[in-house]
């Protein structure tokens, strides 16, 4: 069974390396991928990130080749290097169109079998398999809805770890119930409690904006802050069945939610991003 993150984790202070990660999926990519210090410094502000913590946490994503240096405007600046354009341009299906599959459309299986010399590839493809999502059949062998063959084969390629694997398209024909079957491939009570802290942190959000419009900055900070918190969710949940999920799944919960104050707050945040960067 793939195990999921605490909910507390939810609640926690969102890392800037993270922000400044949904900072450039949502705005450098339509500028040509490159954002300056300066900006991203008075961006990161109004979400209460000093300067110095945006500094450092730039400085991480560039040894980790997440960023390169490059000048924007004569200033110091840093672009998406192509591993992080590649990431957040898969992410953005996952993040704001995910699918839900239907319980007839079937499953992607993905065997593998790793030798004990190339024990680090091994931690490396468990890694990724979890990354995405897949839940976990027995020893070797994973599993997600069949819409996510693409883009699990995609990403096993570019990680160079598809010489390990086998994919196969299967339907789940006798055995349990598939939501029995379902909740032992992933812990869904673990997923739920994800849902539910997510919920619990963005409704007072939604309340707020609803009882009072705010200003741009602020939609810019509750935008991002949105986006980054909600990011994980839908990689935890890869677009499962309802009809192998519990009654009342909160999850769909979750889902309006987010549209909804994506639907809100997306646009006056874009302006503020445009104040920022376009003075």
């Amino acid at each position: 069974m793939t195990t999921v993150a605490e909910p507390d984790e939810i609640f926690a202070p969102v890392p800037p390396r993270r922000l400044i990660v949904s900072v450039y999926g949502l705005y450098a990519r339509e500028r040509g991928g490159a954002l300056s210090v300066s900006s991203l410094v008075r961006l990161l502000g109004g979400l209460g990130v000093d300067g110095q913590a945006v500094r450092s946490a730039v400085s991480r994503l560039k040894r980790r080749g997440l960023l390169e240096p490059q000048k924007v405007g004569g200033a110091a600046g840093y672009r998406l290097s192509p591993a992080l354009a590649d990431v957040l341009a898969e992410g953005d299906e996952r993040i704001f169109s995910r699918r839900r599959a239907g319980a007839g459309e079937g499953w992607l299986l993905v065997a593998f079998s790793v030798p004990e010399s190339a024990r680090d590839q091994r931690h490396q493809l468990r890694s990724l398999l979890i990354r995405l999502g897949l839940g976990t059949v027995a020893p070797g062998l994973w599993v997600a809805p069949a819409h996510l063959e693409a883009e699990v084969s995609h990403a096993l390629d570019r990680a160079g770890l598809r010489g390990y694997t086998e994919l196969f398209r299967s339907r789940h024909v006798a055995g349990r119930p598939l939501r029995e079957t379902v909740a032992s491939w992933w812990d869904l009570d673990a997923l739920a409690g994800q849902y539910s802290a997510f919920v619990a942190r963005q409704e007072p959000v939604l309340h707020a904006w609803r009882d009072a419009d705010g200003e741009p900055e602020q939609a810019f900070a509750d935008f991002v802050t949105l986006v980054t918190v909600w990011r994980r969710l839908p990689y935890l949940d890869p677009g499962l069945p309802l009809e192998a999920l519990p009654e009342s799944w909160v999850g769909d919960r979750a889902e309006e939610l987010f549209g909804d104050l994506r639907a809100r707050l997306a646009g006056p945040a874009r302006e503020h991003v445009s104040t920022v960067l376009d003075p």
